[in-house]
């Protein structure tokens, strides 16, 4: 078996060219667990030659419109290529569920008038799990051999958002969400083989964000992002949703010293759209 993790975006709600909006795909044997549903994911997705119609599920950290925004096409996307059954999409309790099970409100007509010209049969329409977020990660899907564990994150004042823990019978995959550090980030991460995280610097976004201490306030500082995962013995740590967003390997570099310098000395990896973790 192997279990292979692929960032699909790496991006923000800053538009940056040539970057997808967040997600990561997490793949082990045939389940197949899309996180987050940024801008552009389904491109990405058929960037890397992956038929929708293979996705077991989408978890949703949160309700930003950044890490959410493609989930219509995407359900739509999946339907044409064949998917007839309700995918899963787990999100948890609040706007983050309310988004999901509306998403496709406004698409009814089209979608009708696909039905009636075609005959295509089945629906387009998800099938949304939604569920209560604590503090301490706690199973929230499940199939095969894969588990899924969600624990509250602090990215108030949006709330609530999650993180997620997926153990698959090759490792331990953990995906941050937004969120400030935590203890309960800590939880999600303890020991996993790949952990996929947000990273903020504060250097460089004067002239990017209208306010980089408001936008500081509730992201993950690089530095620390390194001290927590060093604390919780990552293997491979992952930055993704990348504050400033990179412009050349210069920039990587700046975020792999902020967290060497935090203390972790594992394998680092800047993503760029795309980039990929076999476990």
């Amino acid at each position: 078996m192997t279990t292979t993790v692929t960032i699909t975006g790496t991006g923000t709600p800053i538009m940056h060219p040539g970057v997808a909006g967040p997600g990561v795909l997490v793949v082990s044997d045939d389940v197949a667990i899309q996180v987050d549903v940024g801008r552009g994911t389904t491109m990405r997705l058929s960037d890397l030659g992956f038929p929708l119609t293979d996705l077991t599920a989408v978890l949703v950290t949160h309700h930003h419109s950044d890490h959410l925004v493609g989930l219509a096409d995407l359900l739509m996307s999946r339907w044409l290529e064949g998917g007839t059954d309700p995918l899963p999409v787990v999100a948890p309790l609040g706007e983050a569920t309310r988004i999901a099970e509306r998403v496709l409100d406004l698409w009814e007509g089209e979608i009708e008038m696909r039905r009636t010209h075609t005959g295509r049969r089945g629906t387009a329409s998800p099938n949304v799990r939604s569920f209560d977020p604590q503090s301490t990660p706690s199973e929230v899907f499940r199939v095969g051999q894969v588990r899924v564990l969600a624990g509250a994150v602090d990215h108030a004042p949006v709330t609530p958002a999650v993180g997620y823990r997926i153990e698959t019978p090759d490792g331990v995959v953990a995906i941050s969400g937004d969120t400030t550090i935590c203890p309960s980030l800590g939880h999600l991460a303890r020991g996993a083989d790949v952990f996929v995280c947000e990273a903020f610097r504060r250097e460089g976004t004067t002239d990017l964000l209208s306010d980089p201490d408001a936008i500081a306030a509730y992201h993950a500082n690089s530095v620390a992002v390194g001290r927590l995962a060093g604390e919780v013995g990552v293997k491979t740590l992952m930055l993704t949703h990348l504050i400033p967003p990179i412009g050349g390997s210069s920039d990587k570099g700046l975020f792999e010293a902020d967290v060497r310098a935090g203390g972790f000395s594992g394998q680092v990896v800047v993503a760029d759209d795309l980039a990929q973790q076999i476990l």
